[in-house]
């Protein structure tokens, strides 16, 4: 049982983290970069974040790499 708080706890503050993270995100600009596609037909929006998930992309794999490599 002690196990399962520690795990909920450590997911508890990864959402919160995560959320921060957003919060910064959009206010530096991510989301709205060139490569962002918006189409809007009517009451209809699809938007397409296209640059910012390959630069999500690009940071979480030179950070993984970093704390992973042995």
């Amino acid at each position: 049982m002690e196990q399962m708080a520690r795990t909920m706890i450590i997911i508890g503050l990864l959402v919160a983290v995560a959320g921060f993270i957003f919060l910064i995100a959009g206010r530096i600009g991510l989301g709205r970069l060139p490569g962002d596609f918006m189409f809007r037909r009517g009451n209809a929006t699809f938007y397409f974040p296209l640059a910012t998930s390959i630069i999500v992309s690009l940071l979480l794999t030179l950070l993984l790499n970093l704390l992973f490599r042995k």
